[in-house]
């Protein structure tokens, strides 16, 4: 039996995993692997990436004839949904196996759902992806659509999905409409997504909603061109896509412009596999190579003898590096502290003085009105304040969390905007509090008002008889009967007074009690939020941390060492160093070679 020959491009992503470990950086063997074990995956994975409501998820359905994605006004995709081939349409649910685990790297479990209620189980928490199954000849050939939430979300946890999406991507269409062109923040996002993968279509969409769709096709093409990207731009109309599928209207199609995007699919993607996966390769490599050749470089230029001065120099000021960076990590940790502390006091008290606020409106209606009537309506208002009460606060806690993170942030020893981490806000509360208890309501029948009535009018009877009597005339009398009618009819007014006092108290009491519950588990709630987030940013920004010191003590470790060996030994690591650099700089030409960017790297 003969033997499968492996890809060449993974001998070369091998001995690029080799000099990771000889020069010892594990983080940069660990991204090469889980690269590697990409590469050995049949299936094809093509994301399709851009701002929110540029027409992605209708183009997902269009380009599969099939309603797979939701799409409307009200409707957004809020995690990355893989769309593949199955012989049966279904679906399902990934989420984090663990209700409370980390952000990071969390075990995960699959839910199988009617293929109908993808998008609306989406929005349950810690769903991390969905997985849809359709037979498409499209995709029988291992394709696999990634439909993603939109980038410049207001909720970043939807940016940070679609951004770890790309790291598994072999091809990806970036989605932009043709009422406008390319934004600087398009522009933005279309070069991040070239460093993670090289192989970008930008497809431009709603043409059949823009008459002058061509002159902004021009316009992004001049864009493109100045901006040195090399990028094909492909204009299409979803809606007049799926028009002529229904139809069978053959022209239709041809305008819709997806014969074209098809055509490069399977032209640039499906036909082209290997090199995409090449190009892939040699971005990832060329990337891990450069941060190899720049500590090696240094070396070599702080064992150069002549240089001595300056290398002592160079440890020095890595010495003061290092300090800086410790007194620094000192500093954002207990800038970190501080605010969360004053988060979770601040939003207990809010939501404290909002229960009040409640509480007080409660008292105020039933100094007047009956808990007998009406408490069903008065039931639904407490919970509809509650419930707005909740939404408000935790909105206020998931506002200042971010503030937090960016204080944080710049507090750090080298600020930039990515050190803000993508998503560190839980996704949702748990489960509402118990139902509000009806108060007893005691009911006043007719026979309690006549007893009350008889004991009342027993008073007014007697006394009455008894001042009439001294004038000569009998203990019942017309005078004393009517006294007794008043005075039964008094005590009845009275009893029903009494009464609704009671019912007001006890539905006060009803409500104090609800509110109490409420606020007891909520706010349980929101510090078991702050403390997630608190770990969260602490464990996000303690790994950069770590990384920037690691950083820090290698280029200080190499400078002692410049110092510290005699000139001999100098000369001997100085012969190694420039047989190493020598090494990274073929490998580096041979990852050129693959059809990575065109980087110049020299020794």
């Amino acid at each position: 039996m003969s033997q499968v020959m492996a890809p060449p491009w993974l001998d070369v992503l091998d001995e690029t995993i080799g000099a990771c470990i000889t020069h010892r950086r594990p983080d940069l063997e660990a991204r090469l692997r889980e690269k590697r074990a990409q590469q050995l995956d049949p299936k094809l994975r093509v994301l399709v990436v851009g701002e929110s409501k540029q027409g992605k998820s209708q183009l997902v359905n269009a380009l599969l004839n099939a309603p797979v994605c939701a799409v409307g006004d009200d409707i957004t995709t809020t995690v990355p949904t893989f769309v593949q081939h199955a012989d049966t349409p279904s679906a399902a649910l990934v989420r984090n196996a663990s209700a409370r685990g980390s952000i990071f790297h969390t075990p995960t479990e699959r839910i199988a759902v009617p293929i109908e209620q993808v998008t609306k189980q989406a929005t349950a928490q810690h769903v991390v992806r969905a997985e849809i199954g359709i037979p498409r000849a499209l995709l029988d050939s291992g394709l696999v659509l990634i439909d993603t939430p939109g980038v410049g979300d207001t909720r970043s946890a939807h940016t940070a999905s679609t951004f770890a999406t790309l790291m598994q991507a072999d091809a990806v269409l970036l989605v932009s409409d043709a009422t406008g062109e390319l934004t600087s923040a398009e522009m933005t996002l279309l070069k991040k997504v070239m460093e993670a993968c090289p192989n970008v279509t930008v497809v431009v969409t709603k043409i059949d909603l823009v008459p002058s769709w061509r002159s902004v096709v021009e316009r992004n093409k001049a864009l493109l061109a100045r901006a040195g990207v090399p990028a094909k731009l492909i204009p299409v109309s979803s809606a007049l896509r799926l028009r002529a599928a229904k139809t069978g209207d053959q022209r239709l199609n041809t305008e819709s412009g997806f014969p074209e995007l098809l055509a490069c699919v399977q032209r640039d993607i499906v036909a082209s596999a290997d090199l995409l996966a090449r190009r892939a390769v040699a971005v990832v490599a060329s990337s891990a190579i450069s941060q190899l050749v720049t500590p090696l470089r240094e070396e070599l230029t702080e064992h150069d003898s002549s240089r001595t001065v300056a290398t002592i120099s160079t440890l020095q000021e890595a010495q003061r590096r290092v300090d800086e960076l410790r007194r620094r990590s000192a500093r954002w940790q207990n800038v970190l502290n501080d605010e969360m502390a004053d988060l979770i006091s601040d939003v207990e008290y809010d939501l404290r003085d909002r229960t009040r606020k409640i509480l007080r409106e409660v008292d105020r209606t039933y100094d007047e009105a009956d808990p007998a009537i009406g408490w069903d309506k008065f039931e639904q208002w407490l919970e509809d304040n509650l419930n707005e009460a909740a939404t408000t606060n935790f909105a206020w806690l998931m506002e200042r969390a971010e503030w937090v993170a960016a204080k944080v942030a710049k507090n750090f020893p080298v600020y930039r905007e990515d050190l803000i981490p993508g998503s560190v806000l839980p996704d949702d509360l748990l489960e509402p509090a118990s139902k509000l208890e009806k108060p007893k309501i005691e009911p006043f029948s007719i026979p309690q008002k006549l007893f009350t009535g008889l004991r009342g009018s027993y008073g007014g009877v007697l006394m009455f008889g008894l001042v009439t009597s001294l004038a000569g005339m009998p203990l019942i009398n017309v005078i004393s009967l009517g006294a007794g009618a008043l005075f039964g009819g008094k005590s009845i007014l009275d009893e029903s007074d009494q009464r609704l006092k009671r019912r007001q108290a006890a539905a006060k009491a009803a409500a104090q009690r609800h509110v109490d519950d409420f606020f007891v588990k909520f706010s349980k709630d929101v510090r078991d939020s702050g403390r997630h987030i608190q770990r969260s940013l602490r464990n996000h920004f303690s790994t950069l941390a770590e990384e920037l010191q690691e950083t820090l003590l290698e280029s200080a470790r190499s400078a002692k060492r410049a110092v510290q060996d005699d000139q001999t030994e100098r000369e001997r690591r100085l012969r190694e160093g420039r047989k190493e650099l020598d090494k990274l700089v073929t490998l580096y030409k041979r990852v050129q070679t693959l059809g990575g960017p065109a980087m110049e790297l020299t020794a």
